[in-house]
Order: C-alpha cells, then structure tokens, then sequence
C-alpha cells in the first residue's frame, strides 16, 4: 500500500529524474530512505555520460546499500523510483537486501512512452557440462 509519506517521497524520485535531463542525462531517479523517509541517497541514470551500461539510479543505490549498510539496515529500507526497475536493477536489489521498492511508472507504462525502450530477447543455452561447473561451487561453499 502505498501512502502519502510514499507519496512525497516519490515525488522527489520524479524531480530528480526530470533534473536529469537538464544535465543531459536519461529521465530516471531514484532514491533509497530509512523507515523515518530520511534519504540517505540519490542519483541519476548515467548510462551515457559514463558510457556505463550498468549506471542506471537503483543498480547505484542498491550496489551503495550493500557497501554501507549492515544487512538489518539495508532490509529497513525503501528505494522510491521514477520507473519500474529492469531486471539487472532488480537482481541488484535482491542481492542488496533493500526492504521495499515504490516506483511511479511500471515497465509496460514506459515502453507505451518510448516504444523502441524495449529490450530485445538474448537467446539462452543451457544448463551444460554439470560436473564440471559445479566443482568450484562445492569447493567454494565447503569452507
């Protein structure tokens, strides 16, 4: 459910997006928030101006949560997002152990906005070669 503390918070997600675009930048923002709505960070897509396609707001945010927040920390949080995280922002989250995502507009609202904003689908072969590939995976959680 999402609330009007949410809301507000959401909002700046919004304005720090549409800021990004006075810099040049991609239209996304996002923030990450204590329980409190304290903002702890912000930032902005920066895939083009650091030639970085990984620099997108909530793959930052979620890659500083897990460098600087303690597990308890990160999980008590919530990133507020201009629009729905990809999946490589996603996964980013899972790992970090973020509590919560609130975003303004889904991935189905955005590709209606910019239709060629879609992905391509990357073919996938596999799983191979299993006793193989899972030798360093034992050896490694073994100690």
């Amino acid at each position: 459910m999402i609330t009007t503390a949410d809301e507000t918070l959401l909002r700046r997600a919004i304005e720090i997006a549409a800021n990004a675009v006075t810099l040049g930048d991609a239209p996304y923002g996002s923030l990450l928030a204590d329980p409190d709505g304290r903002i702890l960070i912000e930032a902005h897509n920066t895939v083009k101006r650091d030639n970085d396609i990984s620099a997108h707001p909530e793959l930052k945010l979620a890659r500083w949560a897990a460098r600087e927040l303690d597990p308890e920390t990160a999980a008590r949080t919530t990133m507020y997002t201009s629009c729905q995280p990809c999946g490589m922002c996603t996964g980013g989250i899972v790992r970090s152990g973020l509590g919560r995502v609130v975003y303004a507009l889904s991935t189905d609202q955005l590709v209606e906005l910019n239709p060629q904003g879609d992905w391509p689908t990357v073919p996938q072969d596999g799983p191979a070669l299993f006793d193989n590939a899972r030798r360093p995976i034992e050896e490694y959680y073994r100690r």
